[in-house]
């Protein structure tokens, strides 16, 4: 009887955790759900955290007017939309790299990019796959380890655009050099380091930006809704139900604190923090 109460227990608290989904975050959930993914509506999503007010549809329209105005100076030959789109977004609309304040929250929210023209590397990428999708000129992500790029998905053009640096067109050997000046010359490089990842990929890319932001300004309650964002992104990641298992404990939310942290060690049975998280179980159910 007591493993039914138990189980009982449980659905009951994930009952009531899912009632407390927001508005943005069920929005989050259909649209990871569909066929093709929308960046920019599931980016948006995440910035009406933050902005209450925000309208989606602005955003809309400031990108269809971007796309609007290059469309007329489109090319059969990919390098010459890319250009067409560097002009537009660069010298005449003057989108940069964020590199005075690189950490700034306002750097991983579309709507603030948008608005103040500056951002970092995934989220000018974000902008120019998006203005690309608008104008059929096939685009994807790619998630080099630090520093995020995009590429055309054209056979047999193996060129990548900078988005965070005026839209650079580079080649492997360029990549390659960034790379080594991230991590220093002796880093291992991997030419699959330069294979284009999938949407949901490049949102759980921004949001362990954003995560990461918000750990390191203490600030337990944004960092919370991050991690609600990376679980309804990849539900099944032990390591996302541990940080947020241990930001409810923090928070005092003992009995969501409880059952994440639990889920972690049915994922991760031989996790190698297991006996720190059994401990801390201990701890609270003794203060339940």
């Amino acid at each position: 009887m007591a493993r039914v109460a138990n189980v009982w227990q449980r659905w009951g608290l994930l009952r009531l955790m899912s009632l407390h989904f927001s508005q943005a975050q069920q929005r989050f959930r259909h649209l990871i759900t569909q066929p093709r993914l929308d960046l920019a509506a599931t980016a948006l999503c995440l910035a009406q955290e933050v902005y209450l007010d925000l309208d989606p549809s602005s955003y809309y329209q400031q990108l269809d007017a971007i796309a609007d105005t290059i469309s007329p100076h489109l090319s059969a030959y990919p390098l010459k939309t890319i250009q067409a789109i560097n002009q537009q977004l660069y010298a005449e609309l003057g989108f940069s790299g964020n590199q005075i304040n690189y950490y700034d929250p306002d750097n991983s929210y579309l709507n603030r990019v948008l608005e103040r023209r500056l951002g970092i590397p995934i989220t000018l990428a974000l902008v120019y796959l998006e203005v690309s999708q608008r104008l059929d000129f096939p685009m994807a992500g790619v998630g080099m380890p630090g520093h995020f790029l995009v590429c055309p998905t054209v056979e047999n053009m193996a060129v990548y655009v900078d988005p965070f640096n005026q839209g650079n067109v580079l080649f492997e050997a360029d990549c390659q050099a960034i790379f080594h000046q991230l991590y220093g010359a002796n880093a291992a490089w991997n030419a699959a380091y330069l294979k284009p990842i999938s949407p949901k990929l490049l949102l759980a890319r921004l949001l362990n930006n954003l995560k990461l932001i918000y750990l390191n300004q203490r600030n337990l309650s944004r960092t919370l809704v991050i991690l609600n964002y990376l679980l309804l992104l990849f539900p099944n990641e032990p390591g996302n139900s541990r940080d947020r298992g241990l930001v409810h404990y923090q928070l005092q939310n003992l009995l969501a604190a409880r059952s994440d942290l639990e889920t972690y060690l049915v994922h991760s049975p031989n996790a190698t923090d297991r006996d720190q998280i059994l401990q801390l179980l201990d701890n609270i159910t003794d203060n339940l």
